[in-house]
């Protein structure tokens, strides 16, 4: 069992039903820490408990680097804090700092006083800097040369260390003072002359990493210079830290999973308690309510209107669920390319004129189908200026929205992610329903 395809999640759940303990310990000691994090995940809390404790403390610190958020919350509460210490000992101090800011403040502090001088000075190096920043992410594990440096001694050096960091393909290249100058590549060290110095060879056209660089942008960064890994440095341009691949495609899952997650209104990992799930579910549920009264006041209003031509009904949520796909559309591109700096204020224009074009251009299209089918349907002509005008509304009151909305939350600071569908929906809900029972109410008056 060497990969999660062949982790058998439903055969240990089985095994776990029978109390075939001692099996399922002997299977774990085979089974890598990515696959029985995976397991945890996969599990309902009760059968979590009864995992961790089969599992070998030698990979309880990578199983937990490896868990999602909440389950790795679920999973610290069985431990005390000098476990904690010991079974994250030997992770990178990144990874250390992302498993401590799941622990309430007073915990950390129990963890930090059980763990050596030397890790413990790592880690705080990490945890003074925001989760979501190149601080956040960044690895202390530094190795460093000096530009007047030969590479004999570099060689020498590299040998007492006996081991490379992980995912090293770069030296770092400081001053006395430690200010970045720059890197020097593995493959030079291993192909040039023992006597080159330094400075001879290092790279100094790569740009560093602001210790305060949002993490979106490091990813954009490390996307655009196909990088393995960057230095990172503080607005005194002093070398603090790095960040490898492996950190940023870890940001990139948890970024995906975050923004799913809150496009539908739930935080939670799967197997959460029931009673959690009613109050984090209840809230957008709540707001959806809320809404939906707004959207039903409109057709409260024109309750006349539909009490004389009743096939109104049958028409009148087509308005507004094609009102309610245009912005989606719409919403969907800008969100993406907001989150990927695609979107900026200099081509706000641009976009905003090509998805009028397109509101416009499918307005007047489908207005003019839904028309031609409703009217043969109902027989009934007055219903070409009814269907088109409040369709061509609509559909442009839902393109407005999808952008605005947006670039309106990210300008105050939210993500646009989070309720973005719901005020689209909402707007698209209360335009499409008044535009249409209002030019109704107008024509058949």
């Amino acid at each position: 069992m060497n990969n999660a395809s062949s982790l058998n999640i439903g055969f240990i759940q089985e095994e776990l039903l029978k109390g075939e303990f001692k099996n399922l310990k002997k299977m774990f000691n085979g089974i890598p820490p990515y696959d029985i994090a995976i397991l945890l995940e996969s599990s309902s809390p009760n059968n979590r408990a009864i995992i961790w404790q089969l599992i070998d403390e030698a990979i309880e610190g990578e199983i937990l680097s490896n868990l999602s958020e909440e389950v790795r919350e679920m999973i610290l509460t069985f431990m005390d804090p000098s476990e904690v210490a010991n079974v994250i000992k030997n992770l990178q101090p990144d990874q250390i700092a992302d498993i401590l800011q799941d622990l309430p403040e007073t915990v950390i502090a129990e963890v930090l006083d059980a763990m050596t001088d030397q890790n413990r000075q790592l880690v705080k190096k990490v945890l003074v800097y925001p989760e979501n920043t190149a601080g956040g992410l960044m690895n202390t594990d530094l190795i460093l040369v000096r530009p007047n440096h030969t590479l004999e001694v570099v060689l020498k050096y590299l040998r007492l260390k006996k081991a490379l960091p992980n995912s090293t393909d770069n030296l770092f290249v400081v001053s006395k003072t430690n200010k970045f100058r720059g890197v020097l590549p593995i493959s030079k060290i291993l192909t040039s002359s023992p006597d080159t110095l330094v400075k001879d060879l290092m790279q100094d056209e790569m740009d560093s990493i602001n210790v305060d660089t949002d993490s979106l942008e490091v990813i954009r960064v490390f996307e655009k210079n196909d990088l393995i890994s960057a230095p990172v440095t503080d607005n005194e341009n002093n070398l603090i830290g790095r960040i490898t691949f492996d950190d940023v495609i870890d940001e990139i899952k948890s970024e995906a999973d975050e923004s799913l997650r809150q496009i539908s209104g739930i935080d939670s990992d799967t197997f959460e308690k029931t009673s959690t799930a009613i109050k984090t579910r209840g809230f957008w549920l709540g707001t959806n309510l809320i809404t939906a009264l707004i959207a039903a006041s409109v057709i409260n209003i024109f309750k006349e209107t539909l009490e004389e031509v009743i096939f109104l009904a049958v028409l009148m949520p087509i308005i507004a669920s094609m009102g309610g796909v245009a912005a989606t559309q719409t919403l969907t591109i800008t969100v993406r390319g907001l989150a990927l700096g695609q979107i900026v204020k200099a081509n706000y224009k641009y976009i905003f004129n090509r998805e009028l074009i397109v509101g416009i251009t499918n307005g007047f299209l489908w207005a003019i189908v839904l028309s031609l089918i409703a009217c043969l349907w109902f027989q009934d002509w007055t219903l070409i200026w009814v269907i088109s005008l409040s369709m061509i509304i609509n559909l442009l009151a839902g393109i407005l929205s999808g952008m605005g909305i947006p670039i309106l939350m990210r300008s105050l600071k939210m993500d646009p992610a989070v309720a973005g569908s719901v005020i689209v929906t909402t707007v698209t809900d209360v335009v499409g329903f008044f535009s249409f029972l209002g030019f109704a109410s107008y024509f058949y008056s």
